[in-house]
């Protein structure tokens, strides 16, 4: 029967990490409860000590894997204990471990064994001759008590034979010591190199694997990016992978570890079997474990990485509510042209052939036409093939239009293949070709960045390496929790947002959002936060983590054009009263905001770090977070690598 455990990853989650040991607890009591990060950093200040959500999410994630390790240490203890060989100091050290290495070696001795060369040897009744090399004795002569062994019927054919079982033994459980796996381990840790190497019959034609043909480099310090690198080319039969290691300087602490006695005439015995532990049994065994170690840190970077670089393209600057002509360069079947208003609604579209010479004057006449009939505040160009070519056409028509105040900007077109082709798509324009889909939302993008690209999935905006060689689940998850941070952090206007955008508001998802979606259909817009509540399976929870992320603005109620939480609208009424002025008089007021007194509404429900987020949402009502947003300065003596001077300074991205 197995044994009721208790198990609090708090004090050791926090001692990991360096936070305090109450702040972790509270996230876990609140993550527990089914808050959201968001939710938990921004309105729940008082009870983590101010965490922000790059803390709040590590305590999650690290208490995840403490649980799960928990879970399997009390598999272990149970198991070990059926077997009658769970002793107090056993079971004290099982419940020291802190990481699963340290657990699965002190169970490797215990845990049920495939049929291995020990276990035939000891089949054949060699286990008092391991045994005699084991304690060694100052007695006996290995080749003379190992006659005794012999026996033709059990497959012990002579004493060779008979020592080589019972070194089998032995050495099987030297490798089980888990002393001698974590000297092994932290050997390979700091002094393994790894090493690929060419498979000649596959690299007769030139690869993309040509650096690591003949590669060596230490375990400790090689960089994510090669680590993977490599191991793809192991994956497409390229590359032979290994991780090389000098044991030679750490069997005289293996064969002390052992109980290796130099005087004892059975000491050459088990010297052979500590060697042959490590080679055959430990090496190979801890290699797999330090490739899976050099996995794990390689694709948590190259996950990193690609989420930086995703937080940083969705909180771009955005141009904002300015109507917008969107191009989706092309060559064959020319220049995809969509124009929308400053909502982003779908107002034209026009196609123009830039590549035909004979067609120029034409193309230019079309497209002047087409921007003289939608005026746009600027004009966004896909960066894809022939995308350089079609921006400086647009700059040039832009310049002869008599649109002087319009610009053109190049925009990331990653992923806008993909929207296209999605439902997202189908459903916002049914009866558009493909490639229209495509310059609308080019055209958004530039207009909110944000609000466009999380109709992509993160994995298809095509902002980082190795995507395809990293745990597919770990991806989704880092880069879900990335577009989440952001939206939140912005903020969501209730009453224009699509479903894409609402479904990622903290607490909502994409079921709910197409409620809200479809109520604001039926209903109209919503006046208040309130009305939310109307929603259909828009459950008390689900209202308090999202309302303080949504946005109402022109409603029945000031707040709710702000970051303020419906939970201490009661305390700004009062603060408002206290001050001697209306709600709508202290919401966007600063010089009324500059008057209150945070410690004077200091309690036990509201402390300090809430209070000044408060009075800093009161003073500007909804503030984007996000830079403004800046036209791109254009060198037009600068075209190609041949225009550039040691010393010029150019603002742009380098592709």
């Amino acid at each position: 029967m197995s044994e009721t455990r208790t198990f609090d990853p708090a004090p050791l989650v926090a001692r990991e990490l360096g936070l305090p040991q109450a702040g972790v607890a509270a996230v876990l009591s609140l993550l527990g409860d089914g808050n959201t990060v968001p939710f938990i950093a921004r309105y729940r200040k008082e009870a983590t000590g101010s965490l922000d959500e790059v803390a709040i999410r590590a305590v999650g994630e690290r208490a995840e894997v403490l649980v799960e390790l928990d879970k399997r240490r009390g598999v272990v203890l149970e198991s070990i204990a059926t077997q009658g060989k769970l002793t107090p100091e056993l079971r004290a050290a099982i419940e020291a471990c802190v990481t699963r290495a340290e657990l699965e070696d002190l169970y490797l001795p215990f845990r049920p064994k495939r049929r291995t060369r020990a276990t035939m040897a000891r089949e054949r009744g060699l286990e008092p001759l391991a045994l005699r090399i084991q304690s060694q004795p100052r007695d006996g002569d290995p080749l003379v008590e190992a006659r005794a062994f012999v026996a033709p019927d059990r497959e012990v054919p002579d004493v060779d034979a008979a020592l080589a079982g019972a070194r089998d033994i032995v050495a099987e459980g030297i490798a089980d010591r888990a002393d001698v796996r974590a000297l092994i381990r932290e050997a390979m840790r700091r002094g393994g190199g790894v090493t690929s190497q060419a498979i000649k019959a596959r690299t007769k034609e030139p690869t993309k694997f040509e650096a690591y043909y003949d590669f060596a480099e230490a375990v400790a310090s090689i960089p994510s990016h090669r680590y993977l690198a490599i191991r793809r080319g192991e994956r497409e039969g390229v590359l032979r992978v290994g991780i090389r290691l000098d044991v030679s300087s750490l069997m005289p602490r293996v064969r002390g570890m052992a109980g290796y006695m130099p005087r004892s005439p059975w000491a050459g015995e088990l010297a052979l079997a500590a060697q042959d532990a490590v080679d055959r049994l430990v090496l190979p065994s801890i290699e797999t474990e330090i490739h899976a170690e050099l996995t794990a840190r390689a694709e948590q970077d190259a996950v990193e990485v690609f989420a930086e670089n995703l937080r940083e393209l969705l909180m771009a600057p955005p141009l904002g509510g300015r109507a917008v002509v969107g191009v989706d360069p092309g060559i064959r079947t020319g220049c995809k042209c969509a124009a929308v208003d400053a909502t982003g609604r779908f107002l034209g579209h026009a196609t123009v052939y830039l590549h035909e010479p004979a067609a120029a004057q034409r193309a230019q006449s079309e497209f002047a036409a087409f921007l003289q009939r939608h005026r746009p505040s600027a004009v966004a160009v896909g960066n894809g093939t022939f995308g350089r070519e079609t921006l400086a056409f647009v700059r040039e028509v832009l310049a002869e239009a008599g649109i002087p105040d319009a610009v053109a900007v190049s925009v990331s077109e990653s992923g806008a293949s993909v929207y296209s082709a999605s439902d997202v798509a189908r459903a916002e324009f049914p009866d558009l070709d493909l490639t229209i889909r495509g310059a609308v939302s080019i055209a958004r993008r530039l207009q909110d960045p944000l609000a466009e690209l999380v109709k992509v999935d993160p994995k298809a905006i095509g902002v980082g390496q190795y995507q395809h060689d990293v745990t597919e689940s770990l991806l989704k998850r880092r880069l879900d929790a990335v577009v989440e941070s952001c939206v939140n952090a912005v903020g969501v206007d209730l009453n224009t947002a699509s479903a894409s955008l609402l479904a990622h508001v903290a607490g909502i998802g994409p079921a709910i959002a197409g409620n809200i979606v479809a109520a604001r259909d039926a209903e109209g817009p919503f006046r208040t936060r309130q009305d939310l509540r109307k929603v259909r399976k828009l459950g008390p929870k689900t209202f308090e983590q999202a309302a303080g992320f949504l946005r109402i603005r022109d409603g029945d109620e000031p707040l709710d054009a702000s970051a303020v939480h419906p939970e201490r609208y009661a305390l700004v009424r009062r603060i408002a009263r206290d001050l001697g002025v209306s709600l709508s008089a202290l919401v966007g007021r600063a010089e009324t905001v500059a008057r209150i007194e945070v410690a004077r509404y200091v309690g036990s429900e509201v402390g300090e770090p809430t209070l000044r987020d408060i009075v800093a949402e009161l003073g500007r009502p909804g503030r984007d977070p996000r830079a403004s947003f800046q036209a791109p300065a254009f060198r037009e003596d600068v075209a190609t690598l041949d225009d550039l001077r040691v010393g010029m300074e150019l603002a742009g991205a380098v592709t």
